[in-house]
C-alpha cells in the first residue's frame, strides 16, 4: 500500500518543473533539519568538521531536501537541462581500448552523472564511439521500489551493479572489458571491505574498492553535478585527480578521501553533510 503511494507521487511529482521541486525541497530540508534530531546533528557536525560559517550550513540544510524532491523528475520525467564543465577530459579518457573509473562522490545531484554520460558516450548511435557505463548503486531496501530504481539508472549503454559479490564482479568484468565504471568512493563500506583513513581531520572507515578499481584502470576522472540555482538544471564537472594514486591499497584509499576533499572544495554547500560518513561499518 505505501509502496503504490510511493510510485503515485513520483509519477505526479515528475511532471512538475523543476524549479518548483527545488523550492520543495528547500522547504523539506528546513523540515529535516528541524524534526530529524540525528540528520541535524551529523549535518551541524559534519560541516563544522569542514569549517562551513552559517550561509553555507543553511544552504546544505536546502540542498539536502532538493536531492530528495529532485528525483521524480530525474528518474521519471522529461530529461532536464544539463551543460558540462570538463567534457573536454573526458573525450580524451573515453577513447577505445581504455577503461575508466569516473568517481562520483556524495556532492550535489550525484543521480545526474550517469545520465549525462550515457547520453554522450554510452549510445551506440551517438558520433562518439560507445563506451559503455556500469555504475555500483545500493538497491532500495523496500521490495516494492527496487524495479524503480534500477530502471531509473539502467538505460541503453548504462547498466546497475548492486552492492554485492555480484556487483563487483560485474564492475571488475566492464573494466577488462575496456568499458567506463562509477560509483560512490565515499560511502562506507560493510566491515571488511575497507580501511580506517582520514577524512576532514577524523577516522572514517573508506572503501577500499574504489582505490582498487581506480589502480586498475587506465584513467580515473573525479565527477560530480552541480546543481544550478533557480531550476535552471545542472552542470556536471569533470575534473583530473589532483595528486597521483599510490600502489599500496590503504594509501590509495586514503589519497581518494583526500580527493573527496578537493571536489568538496568546489561548492561545499552542495555535499552531502546529512551523510554518516563517520558510523562503524555493519557487521
Amino acid at each position: 500500500m505505501l509502496t503504490q503511494l510511493v510510485l503515485r507521487l513520483f509519477t505526479l511529482a515528475s511532471h512538475l518543473p523543476l524549479w518548483l521541486l527545488h523550492a520543495g525541497g528547500s522547504l523539506l530540508g528546513v523540515l529535516l533539519w528541524v524534526f530529524d534530531s540525528g540528520h541535524r546533528r551529523r549535518l551541524m557536525a559534519n560541516t563544522s568538521l569542514a569549517g562551513l560559517g552559517f550561509t553555507h550550513k543553511l544552504l546544505a540544510t536546502f540542498h539536502a531536501g532538493r536531492m530528495v524532491t529532485e528525483l521524480p523528475r530525474l528518474w521519471c520525467g522529461k530529461p532536464v537541462p544539463m551543460y558540462w564543465n570538463g567534457l573536454d577530459i573526458l573525450r580524451d579518457s573515453v577513447q577505445p581500448g581504455h577503461s575508466v573509473v569516473l568517481l562520483t562522490p556524495h556532492m550535489g545531484c550525484f543521480e545526474i552523472n550517469a545520465k549525462a554520460y550515457a547520453q554522450v558516450f554510452a549510445h551506440a548511435g551517438l558520433a562518439d564511439a560507445a563506451k559503455p557505463m556500469t555504475v555500483l548503486f545500493r538497491p532500495s531496501r523496500q521490495a516494492g521500489l527496487q524495479d524503480l530504481v534500477r530502471s531509473a539508472r539502467e538505460g541503453e549503454g548504462l547498466y546497475a551493479a548492486p552492492t554485492n559479490t555480484s556487483g563487483v564482479k560485474q564492475l571488475i568484468r566492464a573494466l577488462n572489458n575496456k568499458e567506463a565504471v562509477g560509483l560512490l568512493p565515499d560511502q562506507v563500506p560493510p566491515n571488511g571491505m575497507g580501511a580506517w583513513c582520514t577524512f576532514l581531520g577524523q577516522p572514517a572507515y573508506t572503501m577500499t574498492l574504489a582505490a582498487k578499481l581506480a589502480q586498475q584502470a587506465d584513467h580515473v576522472l573525479l565527477m560530480w553535478g552541480e546543481r544550478l540555482p533557480a531550476g535552471r538544471g545542472f552542470t556536471v564537472h569533470v575534473m583530473r585527480p589532483p595528486t597521483a594514486l599510490p600502489k599500496d591499497t590503504t594509501a590509495a584509499a586514503q589519497t581518494l578521501n583526500d580527493w573527496v576533499e578537493h571536489v568538496i572544495q568546489q561548492a561545499p554547500e552542495q555535499y552531502m553533510w546529512g551523510y554518516d560518513r563517520f558510523k562503524q561499518p555493519r557487521g
